[in-house]
């Protein structure tokens, strides 16, 4: 009991800070992206702010951080005001994942930045720097820097994924140009298979949805060291 507690503890502690900032940054380049193309429907339901509250989703908050996986409240607009309805879906919905991956290449440098100067201080002697490099305050804060990392590239290919509810989903269907009933009656299904597939992949250990392993290589290139 106490073991599942300090993995609580964990998980709260050390992801809390990545996904509340990679949630957030989402939603508003969605509701920014639907704004910029005409629609003032996010706007006017208060989502073009950098404030979480009125980004997150209880339910899905707490998926996130105990489950692995989870949502946010997702951006409302109408199409019928948006100057071209088929490509500017495609670009809303792009534009929450690519967010992501901006705050992955933000934080990416600073973590480089840091340990950059953490190799330089050593081998130029400089045992003041080096040791403030290393001291609690930015310890904690790298760490954290991180585990936002890894959260945002995880929003980042989760949310490119071509099912849906999820941001790749709609893309795809921008390009395919469906009837509005055959898109209603494929997003109704996606939701639930999505589930199926994440439950399927934790209860039976097996690797479904890839998306570790391309976190992992991807953190392998962004950060060799």
């Amino acid at each position: 009991m106490s073991g599942m507690f300090d993995s609580i503890l964990f998980r709260i502690f050390n992801f809390l800070p990545g996904i509340l900032i990679g949630l957030t940054v989402h939603e508003y380049c969605h509701a920014f992206a639907a704004f910029k193309l005409g629609d003032n429907t996010a706007r006017d339901m208060g989502r073009l702010t950098f404030n979480p509250i009125k980004h997150i989703d209880p339910i899905g908050f707490l998926f996130l951080i105990f489950a692995g996986f989870g949502w946010a409240k997702p951006v409302q607009f109408y199409p019928g005001n948006l100057r071209n309805p088929r490509r500017d879906k495609a670009i809303i919905a792009a534009a929450g994942p690519l967010s992501n991956l901006v705050l992955v290449l933000i934080f990416t440098a600073i973590i480089r930045i840091w340990f950059l100067f953490m190799i330089r201080s050593y081998y130029n002697g400089n045992e003041e720097l080096f040791s403030l490099l290393q001291s609690p305050v930015i310890d904690t804060f790298i760490n954290l820097t991180f585990y936002a990392t890894m959260i945002n590239l995880g929003l980042f290919v989760f949310n490119l994924l071509p099912i849906p509810p999820l941001d790749g989903s709609h893309i795809v269907f921008s390009s395919l140009n469906l009837r509005p009933e055959t898109e209603y009656r494929i997003m109704r299904i996606g939701a639930p298979l999505l589930i199926i597939i994440i439950v399927a992949q934790n209860i039976l250990n097996i690797t479904i949805l890839p998306i570790l392993p391309f976190i992992e290589w991807m953190l392998g290139i962004l950060m060799p060291f």
